[in-house]
């Protein structure tokens, strides 16, 4: 592909993803949404976090892998069991990050 078709598929993605979701917050506003859509936009943020995750710890190598040396399945768990307990987003952070470094550390 050519430099100039590279940049027009960049600038027509952008106009899409612009005028898509211009589309919803821009012409539409929140209050004249029926009630029953407005309740599943806040399901969306958590859905989206989920795709983008989970194949991150299930499929760390392209295909499914449960086991105990799936280092980001572990520390992913890790980080559930500390966002269960506590609710706290920058803990849950943090332990995740160190269960991860601690178990490539002594994994190698």
């Amino acid at each position: 592909m050519s430099q100039g078709g590279v940049w027009l598929v960049i600038v027509g993605g952008m106009l899409v993803t612009f005028l898509t979701r211009f589309s919803f917050i821009g012409i539409l506003p929140a209050e004249r949404l029926p009630p029953v859509f407005r309740s599943g936009l806040r399901y969306v943020a958590p859905a989206v976090l989920a795709a983008i995750i989970a194949p991150a710890l299930l499929l760390p190598d392209g295909s499914l892998n449960l086991s105990l040396g799936n280092y980001q399945l572990l520390a992913g768990l890790a980080a559930l069991a500390v966002a269960v307990r506590f609710r706290n987003l920058w803990l849950t952070i943090a332990v995740g990050l160190a269960v991860f470094w601690l178990l490539r550390t002594l994994g190698g």
